[in-house]
């Protein structure tokens, strides 16, 4: 499969996705499984988009059912159904569909889409980073005192001139390319495994942002045990700014 080919696979996953969750109102919306941390809207999501994914010739890595399709396919697609779970399950407009496709040579095609608004953000390798069609850039800011920050955890000390807690990873990401945020902190070790950030990062990287573990650990992996600490920023004087304020 190439870039021409992933693209309108993501969408058609995105679409029902999108199209299922909205069958959920109410209880629905918020009702949990055993397992800690998911929701049942997350498992309904997650069977509308394999469904999608499965017909082409993919690996797929899901945060909530794990490894499925073709082990010696060329191609691992990379999927968080509903980033952002807890937004939608109390109708917070803020969370979406993160789809990144890895080859050989790293991340080759992403779509992050705010299922609540229909905003699309869409990545391929050496093409560039674009909304909705308009090419993404990155804010210019470089001090910490004119930034605007997300972050994952409560800072002990912000030193930034405000800050948002925004609830879905792969979305502030995006917001960061396309220079809404100035940057993305995890605070606290290890929150995000790579479903959380791959569509994201791809993103980042073509719209020009930076986006790194803060141990200096390889983002680019798909092992459902690897948890890493984000450091997304709009300039790299400013990713630097933010570095001793990590943890």
């Amino acid at each position: 499969m190439t870039t021409t080919d992933l693209l309108p696979l993501f969408v058609a996953a995105a679409e029902a996705e999108r199209d299922v969750v909205a069958t959920l109102h109410g209880p629905a919306r918020r009702a949990r499984t055993d397992r800690p941390g998911q929701y049942a809207l997350d498992l309904v999501a997650d069977a509308a988009v394999l469904e999608i994914l499965h017909q082409a010739p993919v690996r797929v890595l899901s945060e909530e059912s794990g490894w499925s399709g073709p082990p010696d396919a060329p191609i691992t697609v990379v999927v968080d159904p509903v980033d952002g779970s807890t937004n939608c399950s109390r109708d917070i407009p803020y969370w979406g569909i993160s789809l990144c496709a890895l080859d050989v040579d790293g991340p080759l095609s992403a779509l992050v889409v705010n299922t609540a608004t229909g905003e699309q953000f869409s990545a391929t390798r050496g093409g560039g980073a674009r909304s909705d069609g308009e090419r993404l850039h990155p804010a210019s800011t470089t001090r910490l005192d004119a930034a605007v920050v997300a972050v994952t955890g409560l800072p002990r000390a912000p030193c930034w001139k405000q800050f948002r807690a925004l609830g879905s990873a792969a979305l502030a990401l995006c917001d960061v390319a396309a220079g809404r945020l100035d940057a993305f902190l995890d605070v606290l070790e290890d929150q995000h495994a790579p479903w959380d950030y791959l569509g994201g990062l791809l993103v980042c990287h073509e719209a020009g942002a930076s986006l790194v573990d803060v141990h200096g650990r390889d983002l680019v992996v798909a092992d459902p045990t690897a948890r890493r600490q984000l450091l997304g920023a709009a300039t790299p004087a400013l990713l630097e700014a933010l570095r001793p304020h990590a943890g």
